[in-house]
């Protein structure tokens, strides 16, 4: 007789959560399962791509920037091997009656016939009245190149 009873509680036991509104897996859920439970809202992900795009290009733009600089300061540099070849090219094809020494410092003139001379004297040392147009300040190099310290600019055209 007691089990009846038991089996008559267990018969007559209705649960009162409609079973449409439940589900025995609730970690899958794309909402929160509980009244405690973490807010779970669903990202706009055009929104999201937005954003990865815009660093994207933000990071892509600062990276490019720094290649065009480097690229910018390759270019100074070859423009300047050039200039240092040119110089290096009229000095050569100068009047020059010494042997010149490395690492010392002379100085490169044009005449008034266009010929270039390459002279101890600086622009100075001529006093007021100079004999040569002065082009450059130069020093010999190693490697019998010559490095320019000073040019006048508006004056010196390669030949």
């Amino acid at each position: 007789m007691a089990e009846e009873k038991k089996d008559q509680k267990h018969e007559s036991f209705i649960n009162p959560i409609d079973p449409d509104k439940i589900t025995e897996n609730p970690h899958s859920l794309p909402y929160a399962h509980t009244v405690g439970g973490a807010v779970i809202k669903p990202e706009d992900r055009g929104k999201i791509k937005g954003r990865a795009m815009a660093a994207m290009y933000e990071q892509t733009d600062m990276h490019l920037g720094q290649i065009r600089e480097q690229i910018e300061l390759l270019a100074r540099q070859a423009k300047n091997i050039q200039h240092r070849v040119q110089i290096s090219e009229e000095i050569y094809r100068a009047e020059l009656n010494f042997e010149p020494i490395i690492a010392k410092v002379y100085y490169l003139y044009r005449r008034s016939n266009g010929k270039s001379v390459v002279s101890m004297v600086s622009p100075p040392e001529w006093g007021k009245n100079p004999p040569f147009q002065f082009i450059a300040t130069v020093q010999l190099l190693s490697d019998h190149t010559w490095e320019v310290l000073e040019i006048v600019d508006d004056i010196y055209t390669p030949e």
